[in-house]
């Protein structure tokens, strides 16, 4: 029996030093690393902060500046993810590893992305430009990319335009900027370029003139800068003038579709006719001798 009590308490005096070897070795631990190991997280808590507090600086800079809600957001959630990983390696600096290999692999990975989404970099890319230039808004009627209509949305990656004929039309922003852009509505007005022909046995003066009343009398016409109407062309089977008003760019399409309907109808109205195309044949008879 004294024997097993023996071995028992040899056993847990065993246990208890193992015990103090152990916390002598975290006591040590934490004598040489406790204090890098309480920089790190306060440098992280703290950055993390900072990081949260400049990306919301810099998206109500934006939000003054009047940018688009989207492209705010994204720049707001990008530029912390940045700052955060910048704190990061601040805090694997602090505890005493090797940073350049963990900033290798970050840019290596970077790279790896930027490679594998370069297409939507670069639509990214555009549609900052577009936002700092606005080379167009929401509402205007453009062309872009050889398609026509009116700016919906002014997206991170693409933009959106409504036909004519309401068909939505998705343009990536990098093929925005890198063609021409047509904006019909920036400057406010428009020419309407119309051709009238008018029968080479008609008065030129007389279909000239009631040209220009059917012009006067809607209101839509500016003054400035004043309609034009003259010969243009002497054609097969008429003589053609240019009829050329000015408009709003929101009465466009109603002034040319009533200007050429008056148009018609007033010159049938006094007697002027528009001629369509035709052939005079002459057919001579003879005899043939033999």
């Amino acid at each position: 029996m004294w024997q097993l009590l023996a071995e028992a308490t040899a056993e847990n005096t065993d246990v208890i030093s193992k015990a103090e070897e152990v916390l002598t070795m975290i006591y040590g631990y934490l004598a040489k690393y406790g204090l890098q190991i309480l920089a790190a997280i306060v440098i992280f808590i703290v950055g993390k902060w900072l990081a949260k507090l400049v990306s919301k600086l810099i998206a109500k800079a934006m939000t003054k500046a009047k940018v688009d809600t989207t492209l705010v957001n994204f720049v707001e959630n990008f530029s912390y993810v940045v700052l955060l990983l910048f704190v990061l390696v601040a805090v694997v600096d602090r505890l005493g590893a090797n940073t350049s290999s963990f900033v290798a692999a970050l840019a290596a990975a970077g790279f790896a992305i930027g490679l594998a989404l370069q297409g939507s970099l670069s639509n990214f890319a555009s549609g900052i430009l577009m936002v700092i230039f606005k080379p167009f808004k929401v509402g205007d009627f453009v062309e872009i990319s050889g398609a026509k209509g009116v700016v919906e949305k002014i997206q991170i990656f693409n933009t959106i335009l409504s036909s004519p004929d309401n068909i939505r039309v998705i343009i990536p922003n990098s093929q925005v900027t890198g063609g021409n852009i047509l904006n019909y509505s920036v400057n406010g007005t428009r020419r309407v370029d119309l051709v009238v022909g008018v029968s080479y046995d008609d008065d030129l003066q007389k279909a000239q003139t009631v040209i220009r009343e059917v012009l006067d009398a809607d209101e839509r016409v500016l003054d400035e800068p004043a309609p034009t109407v003259a010969v243009s062309e002497l054609g097969d089977s008429s003589v053609n003038f240019v009829v050329r008003p000015w408009t709003k760019s929101v009465d466009y399409w109603d002034v040319y579709f009533d200007i050429t309907e008056k148009v018609k109808v007033a010159l049938e109205a006094n007697g002027l006719s528009i001629p369509y195309p035709q052939q005079d044949i002459h057919v001579k008879s003879g005899l043939v001798q033999s």
